[in-house]
């Protein structure tokens, strides 16, 4: 199958996916200080092989006792700071970037194929909104417990998020189901109602709750250690699976109810299964990053650009887009800050840039050429 471009998808899929392995290859050498670990000491010390002692002279805080000689002591030291710091802390950020960019870009494209909606996003049912209230209220509450290794204000933003979508199919149901139209105003209705209270709370608040929720609205992909990174997976993989396995009959409805019906289509069934499996991972997705903006709706678009609009070739796409996208991003808010410290002359440590900054810097310009391009 060709694209409109007259490219064969398949290539262009292949295509992304080796960038998208390039970039995991690369990520355990960009970061904050690199100075200190670079990407060939991140994958010397993980694959075992001997290090550039006269390299390691050179670098700051290996030789300790600086006598210009790297013991073996300093250099196996300084290998397990390169594996921690390469890998559990760099590759698994990447990781982290890969799951949530894919969730965000493939739920997006679910969302603008369910609504029939060109700018439809991950958050129009008013997740973020929810999820934001949720981790509002259990920081004024004090509620800092962390069960099973998921901390109190993770659960209550996923509990807002999924709370929302669940008022929303309330609202659906009755004696005359509603139009993707009107289930979308729903969505928006009642997460403007979820963004007034967050209001009203934030009203009420101290400073420091404040600042807390203003940070965490600003999406974070701070990770500890590799294992964390994945626990993502459990509520993102069934979305990533049942959406594909879907693209088929997604291919009929977006050519109408009627007609998707006729075709042997159950649209009711259809659309509260993509609803549901969407709705717990972008939920997840706001519980563990906060909300990331621009993802969901400027990736989308970029796959239908490249692989056209078949559902069984552009939402496998957009995850793999979405990742990609993702992770560049991430590392962009790495460096940003290390780029601003060396125009100022000021010390920025390992400081990072909230990475909803960057998706919506990188976002804007972007969907608006894609605006462009279309038109053309």
């Amino acid at each position: 199958m060709k694209t409109a471009g007259g490219g064969h998808v398949a290539w262009r899929f292949v295509l992304a996916l080796g960038g998208l392995a390039i970039l995991l290859l690369l990520s355990p050498g960009i970061g904050t200080e690199t100075r200190l670990v670079g990407l060939a000491d991140a994958w010397r010390s993980a694959l075992g092989w001997s290090m550039d002692r006269e390299a390691l002279a050179r670098k700051p805080f290996v030789d300790l006792d600086g006598d210009g000689v790297i013991s073996l002591e300093e250099e196996r030291r300084f290998r397990d700071l390169a594996r921690h710091i390469g890998f559990e802390q760099r590759f698994a950020r990447s990781v982290l970037a890969l799951q949530v960019g894919a969730t965000l870009a493939l739920c997006g494209a679910a969302f603008q194929i369910l609504f029939r909606n060109p700018l439809a996003t991950p958050y129009t049912l008013g997740l973020a909104s929810g999820g934001a209230l949720g981790a509002l209220l259990a920081v004024n509450l004090g509620w800092s417990a962390v069960w099973w290794g998921i901390s109190t204000l993770s659960l209550a933003s996923f509990g807002g998020a999924v709370g929302v979508v669940a008022a929303v199919m309330l609202v659906s149901r009755g004696p005359r189901r509603l139009t993707s139209n009107e289930l979308l105003l729903a969505g928006v209705t009642i997460g403007l109602f979820c963004s007034a209270m967050m209001m009203v709370v934030t009203a009420l608040s101290s400073e420091r709750v404040t600042f807390t929720m203003v940070r965490w609205m600003m999406g974070s992909l701070e990770t500890i250690t590799a294992a964390q990174a994945a626990g993502l997976l459990p509520l993102v993989l069934p979305a990533w699976v049942a959406l594909v396995v879907l693209s088929g009959a997604l291919n009929q409805y977006r050519l109408g109810d009627e007609l998707a019906a006729s075709r042997g289509v159950e649209v009711g069934r259809l659309r509260f299964i993509v609803l549901i499996v969407a709705t717990v991972a972008v939920a997840g997705v706001v519980a563990r990053c906060g909300p990331i903006g621009f993802v969901g709706l400027v990736v989308p678009h970029i796959a239908y650009l490249l692989f056209g609009r078949d559902c069984r070739i552009v939402l496998p796409a957009c995850a793999v887009l979405g990742g990609a996208f993702l992770i560049v991003c991430d590392w962009a808010s790495q460096l940003a800050m290390g780029i601003a410290g060396t125009i100022t002359g000021r010390e920025m440590g390992s400081a990072v840039l909230p990475i909803g900054v960057v998706t919506a810097v990188v976002g804007v310009p972007i969907f608006l050429v894609l605006l462009r391009t279309r038109r053309a």
